[in-house]
């Protein structure tokens, strides 16, 4: 599919909304998925670099069910945000109407439009089309840089498409790139390894990878659930031989065949922890299996919130060929279904 990109559009003297993904865990104050705040970074220079440009960040975080709620106001990171651009930051309360484009008409060069949570509105999650409309009013063009709600039909995602040009930003761009390449040009042999929580979720995307790569290892509890219910699988998909204490992690003979397989892979995709990895002693299979990812030559793939964590906690972000920032969004695209926030951005 040929999208519009950010490289292709125009933008100077133009005011350009901007939609990231935002929507990280905040404990006592402090940011717990910086990763998600730097995507943006490269699409924000690149903007910022042609003349008169004036740039609004759109995002939601959390879920405030359509109401106004400090706890899930984006205020809260914008000093992260503005370390990250190394950019003033100026925060305005609302992201539609008179606020916006007076905040707009105020914003210096160099300065960056952060605009409040657009969850904060009902209308955005059922993509009501007024509310796109008010969304896009105050801007020139549109650009997606959040992979990770392209699988979401919604106001700040899709809606606002309809009434501005719109182009997909370079991280949605890379994010795209490196999920084809995991999709359509695997080396063999090649390893996905799946857990978490939710089988529904999961067997479409092990059924996915059982069609072309050479080994899917299950862990988590996705793996209890497929052992319970005697799902059946071609011998490509390795499912634990012993369990920790409780079936709340793999066992030790698990990680060991887990690790000599993903030694010998050429191309490794990892989506979900092996066990109840935030409680020790049932941290080891996730942790023993990062490390030997974290250790490969080969290209690595690493996507969703709870792999990620671990990585962040281990200071091994670095050592992934490739950090996906979506979970629902990745399980999607890798299992060939429908991306509405990809699929507006088409080339006509």
């Amino acid at each position: 599919m040929n999208i519009n990109k950010i490289q292709e559009g125009v933008f100077l003297n133009k005011k350009v909304l901007v939609r990231a993904d935002f929507n990280v865990a905040i404990v006592d104050g402090k940011i717990q998925e910086r990763y998600k705040l730097e995507a943006c970074k490269k699409s924000v220079h690149h903007l910022c670099a042609q003349e008169g440009a004036r740039v609004a960040l759109m995002s939601h975080l959390g879920r405030p069910d359509g109401k106004v709620d400090p706890d899930f106001s984006l205020n809260q990171v914008r000093d992260e945000l503005e370390k990250i651009l190394g950019k003033k930051i100026v925060f305005v309360g609302e992201c539609v109407g008179e606020d916006v484009a007076v905040a707009l008409g105020f914003l210096k060069e160099g300065e960056i439009l952060l605009l409040e949570n657009v969850r904060f509105h009902e209308e955005e999650e059922r993509s009501d089309p007024e509310f796109a409309k008010k969304l896009a009013e105050n801007f020139d063009a549109f650009v997606n840089d959040a992979f990770s709600v392209c699988h979401r039909d919604q106001a700040s995602v899709t809606g606002v498409t309809k009434y501005l040009p719109s182009y997909a930003g370079l991280w949605l761009q890379e994010e795209i790139k490196n999920l084809n390449r995991v999709i359509h040009e695997p080396k063999l042999p090649a390893t996905a390894i799946i857990g978490g929580a939710k089988i529904e979720t999961k067997l479409p995307l092990i059924k996915k990878f059982e069609e072309t790569y050479t080994y899917v290892l299950v862990g988590g509890r996705v793996a209890n659930e497929a052992i319970d219910q005697k799902i059946q699988f071609s011998p490509k998909v390795i499912l634990p031989v012993d369990f920790a204490e409780d079936r709340l992690d793999i066992g030790p003979r698990t990680i060991q065949k887990f690790k000599e397989i993903i030694s010998n892979s050429k191309v490794i995709v990892w989506n979900g922890p092996m066990g109840k990895f935030e409680q020790s002693p049932y941290d080891q299979g996730t942790r023993q299996i990062l490390d030997i990812i974290a250790d490969s030559d080969n290209f690595t793939l690493i996507g969703g919130g709870e792999s990620v964590q671990v990585l962040e906690e281990r200071n091994l972000m670095g050592s992934i060929s490739f950090v996906s920032t979506g979970g629902g969004a990745m399980l999607e695209y890798l299992s060939g279904n429908h991306m509405p926030g990809i699929e507006s951005l088409r080339a006509i």
